[in-house]
């Protein structure tokens, strides 16, 4: 009898093994847009590829209408079918939590992954991580965008340090968000990965084709600020760097592909200051995935005036497309974009960042830098994120 059931245990176990994990992410997917429905997403598919069972828990409502700062949180994009997609979670109903919690737990998954950005979603995504914990088996790892975030609200620490207390171990894409843990608990077993590249988003296509998709004049040379634009993102700094005597005198413009997630006016009135309305082109709106290769593959160079950041999904975007990128040296941006090698890394103002522009034009540096890039690239790899978050779910819970 004792032989029977170590041999059922064995084979079980077996199985266990060839078949691979039982994985859940819990966090934004379709029908929801944007980079972290991306992310989610592109993560899921590589835990399939890996051999994994994976199924995401998304939001019947991720935030209230009136907390949204954009037009839609919706996309039109293709369901995604190599994996399962459940709409489970209200971000502001603590029965649909306890719901989730209580199904999870039962089901025993071998890892929950939770995508951490914002501390409005502590409560939420805290109170299903408690409850599934108590089946003493599933292993909760964070995967964090901000610990800290960018726009500081009241009550943001007490917050985090929540959803922080209900999690195994976390992984952090940037060394900022790692040492940030550290403010909250030193003890939890952490890991850095570097974001992966977001390939999703089509193949490179020419610039030729590119520009005249946008109906764009190809004798210009074209900058890119890409994604939603809010004020941490420093596009005035940008606008203020445009209007130095040297760029102005260059066959050079910006393209500004992202909708406002700020008012636009004080933009406007920025442009006008400066004389720039022949220089810059604003598209305010969402880009669908299916247009986000002709904003890549019409510019130059990619730039990210940020006046505070952790890490960016647009540079992993910029690193697909084989882009040149300017960034500044706040967060863990610097870590991703070697500076003088890929790009340039400059002090968060617009003189530095005027600088960098007229000596990659000046100095034709943009072959020099699309060849780097190709060597760069090959760090950000989904792979690389899949056993991470699998190593650090191995280790000693101390909690």
């Amino acid at each position: 009898m004792k032989l029977l059931i170590l041999s059922r245990i064995v084979h079980k176990n077996f199985k266990k093994h060839i078949m691979g994990k039982h994985i859940k992410i819990i966090g934004t997917a379709y029908p929801y847009r944007g980079g972290l429905a991306e992310y989610n997403e592109r993560l899921a598919l590589e835990f399939v590829r890996e051999g994994d069972t994976v199924e995401i828990e998304t939001f019947s409502m991720q935030y209230p209408g009136i907390l949204f700062p954009g037009k839609t949180q919706y996309g039109e994009r293709k369901v995604p079918t190599d994996f399962s997609i459940k709409r489970t979670v209200n971000s502001i109903n603590p029965i649909s939590w306890i719901k989730t919690g209580k199904r999870i737990k039962k089901e025993k998954p071998d890892i929950v992954i939770i995508k951490y950005w914002i501390p409005f979603m502590a409560p939420c995504f805290g109170t299903i991580a408690r409850i599934i914990r108590k089946n003493h088996y599933t292993k909760i790892i964070c995967i964090a965008d901000n610990i800290i975030p960018h726009e500081s609200r009241p009550g943001d620490n007490l917050l985090t340090g929540y959803f922080i207390n209900s999690i195994d171990g976390i992984v952090a894409m940037s060394q900022k968000v790692y040492n940030d843990v550290l403010h909250f608990d030193d003890k939890l077993p952490r890991a850095l990965c570097p974001h992966p590249l977001f390939d999703n988003f089509g193949e490179s296509i020419t610039r030729e084709k590119a520009l005249s998709l946008l109906k764009l004049d190809p004798s210009f040379n074209y900058l890119l600020f890409f994604g939603f634009v809010r004020e941490y993102k420093g596009l005035d700094l940008l606008l203020k760097a445009l209007a130095h005597p040297a760029i102005k005198k260059m066959k050079l413009k910006l393209i500004v592909a992202g909708e406002f997630y700020t008012k636009e006016k004080p933009y406007i009135d920025l442009i006008k200051e400066f004389g720039l309305q022949d220089m810059v082109t604003i598209i305010n709106k969402f880009i669908a995935n299916n247009e986000v290769n002709r904003y890549f593959c019409s510019a130059d160079m990619i730039v990210q005036p940020y006046k505070t950041a952790t890490q960016s999904g647009v540079t992993q975007i910029g690193y697909h497309f084989n882009k040149p990128m300017l960034v500044t040296d706040v967060g863990g941006l610097s870590e991703i974009i070697p500076d003088q090698k890929v790009g340039y890394v400059v002090p968060p103002d617009d003189e530095h960042i005027s600088e960098a522009i007229i000596d990659f034009y000046k100095n034709n540096r943009k072959k020099e830098f699309e060849t780097n890039v190709l060597i760069e690239k090959k760090k950000f790899s989904w792979e690389n994120m899949v056993q991470s978050v699998k190593n650090i779910s191995h280790k000693n819970n101390t909690k």
